[in-house]
C-alpha cells in the first residue's frame, strides 16, 4: 500500500509539473507574441476626452528613418478594429513600409459637420482637435516623416476627412475619401491633394448630391463633383483628362505646386470600400451596406496616390 502511495504521489506531482510547464509555456509564447506583435491599442487623452486607437507598425519597418503615416477613419457604426479588420491596410502597410493608424470615433461616429453624423454631431465633438493631437503624438512616438501624413476614410470618415482638409490645422499631403462627400459647404479648403473614389449606385451619399434613400444619414449632401471643384479651386488646378476603363472612370486634374485632384467613380457600385472585405452581419444588414466592387482594389489606388504627395511649406 505505502509503495503504491508513493507511485501516486509521485504520477500527481508529475502530472502538476507538466501543466505547470505548458501554463508557463503559453504565458511566456503569450507574452512574445504581444511584445512583437505589430499591431497596438492605445489611450489618448484630447484634453476633454479619453480617446483609443489602434496602430500598426510593420516589424521591419527602420524606426531611424522617418515614416509615413495613414489615418484611417472608420465610416458610421463602425470601429478601430473593424476598419483594420475591414479594408486591408495592414497588409498594405507592411508591403509598402508605412504606419496606419486606426482612430475610434465617439459612439461610433465622427462629427464631419454640418448634418454629418450622429452621436460626434450631436455632441459637437472636436474631432478637429483630437486629430491634430493624434497626429502630433504618433508622430513623436513612431518618428514620422511631417510631410508624409495622409488621412483616408470611408462614408462618415470620408466627410471626416473632407472636413479636416478643410478646417484642419497640420498640415497634411493628402486624402482619399471613399463614398464620402462635404456634409457643409467648406468656403475655402487648404490646398492639399485629393482622391476621391464614390460609386455611381451609393443611395446614401448619393453621387449627384441630396438627400441619400438609404441608410440612417438625414439632410443633405454636396454632390461629389461640387466638392472636388472646390478642391480644384483651392489648387489652382488644371483642366480634367478622363480615362475610362470598363466600369472604372478617371478624372485627374493636375495643380500648382506638384497638387493633384483625382476622382474615380465605378458604374454600380453602392456605398462600400472597393476590394474591401465583405460584412453580412445584422448591423451591416441594418443600415443597408452594400457588397463591395470588385472593380477596383481602393485601398492599393489610395497608397500609389499618396506616395506621389507631400506636404508643402
Amino acid at each position: 500500500m505505502h509503495e503504491q502511495n508513493v507511485k501516486v504521489n509521485g504520477m500527481v506531482k508529475r502530472y502538476i509539473f507538466s501543466i505547470a510547464v505548458v501554463i508557463l509555456c503559453w504565458f511566456t509564447t503569450s507574452v512574445f507574441a504581444a511584445q512583437t506583435s505589430e499591431t497596438r491599442t492605445y489611450n489618448l487623452s484630447d484634453g476633454t476626452q479619453d480617446r483609443t486607437y489602434v496602430l500598426y507598425r510593420p516589424t521591419t519597418l527602420d524606426r531611424q528613418t522617418p515614416a509615413s503615416l495613414v489615418i484611417f477613419l472608420h465610416g458610421g457604426f463602425g470601429t478601430d478594429s473593424q476598419a483594420e479588420s475591414s479594408y486591408n491596410w495592414d497588409a498594405q502597410a507592411h508591403q509598402q513600409g508605412f504606419v496606419v493608424v486606426y482612430p475610434n470615433g465617439i459612439n461610433r461616429s465622427w462629427n464631419a459637420g454640418g448634418m454629418c453624423c450622429g452621436p460626434a454631431l450631436r455632441d459637437n465633438v472636436n474631432d478637429l482637435g483630437f486629430l491634430t493631437h493624434l497626429i502630433n503624438a504618433v508622430s513623436k512616438s513612431e518618428n514620422i516623416d511631417p510631410k508624409r501624413v495622409y488621412i483616408t476614410g470611408i462614408s462618415n470618415g470620408a466627410a471626416m476627412a473632407y472636413r479636416y482638409a478643410c478646417e484642419g490645422t497640420y498640415p497634411i499631403a493628402a486624402i482619399g475619401a471613399v463614398s464620402g462627400s462635404f456634409s457643409y459647404p467648406c468656403s475655402k479648403p487648404h490646398a492639399v491633394s485629393v482622391i476621391a473614389i464614390h460609386g455611381l449606385e451609393d443611395q446614401h451619399i448619393p453621387y449627384t448630391g441630396g438627400q441619400g434613400t438609404k441608410g440612417v444619414t438625414k439632410g443633405s449632401w454636396m454632390s461629389v463633383p461640387q466638392t472636388l471643384d472646390l478642391f480644384r479651386k483651392a489648387n489652382d488646378c488644371e483642366p480634367v483628362t478622363t480615362n475610362k476603363n470598363e466600369s472604372v472612370q478617371t478624372d485627374v486634374s493636375h495643380c500648382a505646386q506638384s497638387h493633384e485632384v483625382t476622382l474615380i467613380t465605378i458604374e454600380g457600385a453602392g456605398h462600400q470600400w472597393p476590394g474591401g472585405k465583405s460584412k453580412t452581419g445584422i448591423l451591416q444588414r441594418a443600415i443597408g451596406a452594400d457588397p463591395p466592387s470588385t472593380a477596383l482594389d481602393a485601398t492599393a489606388a489610395i497608397w500609389e496616390f499618396f506616395q506621389h504627395h507631400t506636404a508643402q511649406p
